[in-house]
């Protein structure tokens, strides 16, 4: 059996880990998973601008992948939670950044309208599932040991 191995985001993950005892990547195998990632800076303050919220949450999410090992080509789902409806702005900028993060393929993707997250000025949090080792096009790369037996 694999044993799970938990990982913190250097600067804000340390913050919370300490205040709220939570780690903010999980690494079993392959998989990570992590935690729900919001827009906010070390100091966990929140941009005024929904657009700069959101890519501020995405670089937290690759940040946070980083920590486990994974980069956002290997991100397979992602989840995100949204405060104050769904303005054309939300999507257009979701879909921007996972073009730009993901330029080679489209995660599958749950979009939840909430009342409230963790700090009261946040407006969107992304949490995300990554299958380490995943090729662009979706297909596992294999340890060389495995393809030369192949061969």
């Amino acid at each position: 059996m694999t044993t799970p191995s938990f990982f913190i985001t250097p600067g804000y993950g340390t913050r919370l880990h300490d205040a709220l005892h939570y780690s903010q990547a999980m690494r079993i195998g392959d998989r990570v998973e992590i935690s729900g990632q919001g827009g906010w800076n070390d100091d966990l303050v929140i941009p005024e601008s929904i657009e700069e919220e959101i890519e501020q949450a995405f670089k937290n999410v690759e940040r946070t992948l980083a920590t486990a090992g994974a980069r956002w080509p290997h991100v397979v789902h992602v989840n995100s939670y949204h405060v104050g409806g769904f303005p054309p702005v939300i999507n257009e900028t979701m879909a921007k950044l996972y073009r730009h993060y993901m330029p080679d393929r489209a995660p599958i993707w749950t979009q939840l309208g909430i009342e409230a997250l963790g700090l009261p000025t946040m407006r969107i949090e992304i949490r995300v599932t990554a299958i380490r080792g995943l090729r662009a096009n979706g297909t596992k790369t294999y340890a060389k040991k495995v393809i030369h037996c192949l061969n």
